[in-house]
């Protein structure tokens, strides 16, 4: 008799490969019947036999599991999002940046449609899939893996032969067949229609329980390979292998080697798009080179080597109702057009940003004018013109806002500002309650148990006016207000409380300085090292800092020298609020190439690209993307392109070794 270990095995071999031939080949080798008595087969098996329980097993694809919380998980690998462009005039630009820092004309792209769905991020170890992460913000996101293991076209496990640990990104997309009897279900059931694939698929990877998940005909869709191991050259390759060792990678990806075949694909996919079994809205377009990439890095936002083409938008047109104004947290006024109702790509359209005065004088667009509105990179709704044809007789002119809907005061507008400003930044509600919701935002100082709605009924109440007011919070000050139980208030304490934990560089984002985001908050941390150092420095000190222009310097002056901002800080300070790096955080931080710039070029083996940088800066230096008269050094490894060679032996920087640099910060 087989051994029930061995069965077991055998039985999920076989339902795995069934599983890949159907969701992911679409090519059934096996009836759903018979599919179904193997299934009830292996699942009365693990019933009897738990000591062989495997988390991974094609039995737990049918969920049952409860999630009441989704735990924020940490990104090992950030996940960047892509530059947009509308135009081929904008790709080859962005072809002529790519040549520049490359040195190289010729370049060679991968071309792949952009799937319009929710971003995942899939992790394995040992080739077993362990945890699946949404996209959140890019640094972190929502722990959504007992969902995942119900979407029978990620496989979960791969052959080792593969990699060993690695991650998948990709998209969880509603195929429109499967989007539409949903519909028809809910339609029967009386109950409302999903609006659109992109959000319920969304929305699907939040849902509690998993067996309700396994019943939507979700599909997952991956593009991108990442791993420290240096197994595939190309990022075609490494799709091809991903492909063999059982993911679903679409078989439109094409190798193009010229911007001209990438305008091929485009046009092709321009008008083949509508006949797909899903939603896509672009193309996006890679260097293929996984060293050229290397090579060619990150901005703040973006991976330089990677392009979204977007497709034109869909457009439809409207009548504007109404002109309203929003006040945000550093005071800016954003007029709002109010809308006829209207569909637009999935969803119902009732309002559209107007941005500023200028833009609506260049439109001149006016109450009752019937206007064009498209979606910007299809999701924020704009207004692109007015339809002059339809307007009525006696039009009037549109007049600005003066004053601030909210507080009356006087609005004003800087030289060269586009927006108007209300400058009542301590007496305006939206204001001082945008301040206090950007502290605590998730890339800020991340206080759980406290939203939007809780800040602004605490403000209502009297019981804050600023965000150190948060930490003189109680229990029983916070218990009685509306919808609060008394878990909830302790969760609400004891996230304030965790926050004081949270580093100086995201305190440092979360006071709201205009001008200052998450990336430039980091630059001054790792400079200036503590809030005492930033707010004493002066003009010329501040626009010494690597992309610290003069607009940054004269805010953080401005914030500086403000006393109530200095009596803010004392009392953060007073709570236990990190002010100053960590005594942790400034080991192996150090001056010794202070005011150096580098250009890290070529494959490493002692440390990656990436922990060379950071080592670079870690010691006062600055890591620059391309060849200058101001760079210092070139850390060179193997495979350096010869034309960064010879522009830095023209220009006679110096170029050293990887041992070299690791010398050099000894």
């Amino acid at each position: 008799m087989i051994p029930v270990k061995q069965q077991i095995n055998s039985l999920r071999e076989e339902l795995n490969l069934h599983n890949h031939n159907y969701y992911v080949e679409d090519n059934a080798t096996i009836s759903d019947y018979e599919f179904d008595l193997k299934l009830k087969k292996l699942e009365a098996l693990e019933n009897t036999h738990p000591e062989f329980y495997d988390a991974n097993s094609p039995s737990q694809r049918v969920g049952g599991t409860i999630t009441k919380n989704f735990n924020t998980i940490i990104h090992q690998n950030r996940m960047y999002s892509l530059d947009n462009s509308y135009s081929k005039d904008d790709l080859l630009d962005w072809e002529k940046r790519l040549q520049k820092n490359l040195g190289i004309e010729t370049i060679e792209y991968t071309c792949e449609l952009k799937y319009d769905g929710a971003s995942i991020n899939l992790s394995y170890k040992n080739g077993n899939f362990i945890k699946a992460v949404t996209r959140g913000d890019g640094f972190q996101g929502d722990e959504v893996t007992q969902n995942i293991r119900t979407i029978r076209s990620i496989p979960l496990k791969v052959s080792s032969s593969f990699m060993d640990n690695f991650e998948m990104r990709g998209e969880i997309i509603l195929p429109l067949e499967g989007f539409q009897k949903m519909n028809e279900v809910r339609l029967l059931n009386g109950e409302e229609v999903y609006r659109n694939p992109r959000n319920t698929a969304s929305g699907s990877l939040k849902l509690q329980d998993s067996s309700e998940v396994a019943k939507r005909p979700l599909d997952c869709l991956l593009y991108q390979v990442v791993t420290d191991e240096r197994k595939y050259a190309t990022h075609y390759d490494s799709l091809l292998a991903a492909r063999k060792a059982g993911f679903k990678i679409p078989k439109t990806i094409i190798l193009a080697s010229s911007i001209e075949e990438v305008f091929r694909f485009v046009n092709e996919w321009d008008v083949k798009r509508h006949q797909l079994p899903y939603e896509t809205d672009g193309v996006v377009i890679k260097v293929n080179n996984l060293q050229q990439q290397e090579e060619l890095g990150y901005t703040a936002k973006s991976p330089r080597w990677a392009i979204a083409y977007k497709f034109k938008a869909v457009q439809v047109s409207t009548v504007l109702k109404e002109i309203t104004y929003q006040v945000g947290r550093t005071g800016a006024i954003t007029p709002v057009a109010n809308l006829e109702p209207v569909q637009l790509a999935g969803t119902t359209v009732k309002r559209a940003s107007l941005h500023n005065a200028d833009q609506i004088n260049k439109l001149d667009i006016r109450i009752n004018d019937t206007v064009f509105v498209e979606k910007g990179g299809e999701i924020i709704p704009k207004i692109i013109a007015v339809d002059f044809t339809k307007r009525e007789e006696y039009s009037q002119s549109t007049i600005y806002a003066t004053h601030c809907p909210e507080c009356q005061t006087a609005l004003v507008r800087s030289e060269g500002d586009a927006k108007h400003y209300c400058p009542n930044m301590y007496g305006c509600a939206p204001q001082i309650t945008g301040r206090i919701q950007h502290f605590i935002s998730r890339k800020a100082m991340n206080i759980d148990g406290l939203g939007g709605e809780t800040v602004d009924l605490l403000r209502k109440e009297g019981l804050i006016e600023n965000y150190a007011d948060l930490y003189n919070l109680t229990s029983d000050q916070v218990i009685p207000l509306e919808r609060m139980a008394e878990k909830s208030a302790k969760n609400m304490i004891e996230g304030i409380n965790k926050s004081k934990e949270i580093p100086f560089e995201k305190v440092l984002f979360a006071l709201g300085i205009r001008f200052v985001g998450e990336t430039v908050a980091k630059k001054l941390a790792k400079h200036f090292k503590s809030i005492d150092n930033l707010m004493a420095a002066d003009m010329e000190t501040l626009i010494s800092v690597d992309e610290i222009g003069d607009r940054i310097a004269e805010s953080i002056q401005e914030f500086s020298n403000d006393l109530s901002n200095i009596l803010l800080i004392d009392r953060l300070k007073s709570y236990g609020v990190q002010m100053q790096i960590s005594e942790k955080d400034l080991i192996g931080l150090t001056d010794k190439l202070q005011d150096k710039v580098f250009v890290v070029s070529g494959v490493f083996y002692k440390m990656t690209r990436n922990e060379l940088k950071k080592s670079i800066e870690d010691n006062g230096g600055r890591v620059s993307s391309s060849i200058s008269k101001k760079t210092d050094y070139i850390v060179a490894g193997d495979n350096m392109g010869p034309s960064k060679k010879t522009k830095a032996e023209d220009l006679g920087v110096t170029i050293i070794s990887e041992h070299d640099f690791i010398e050099m910060i000894k």
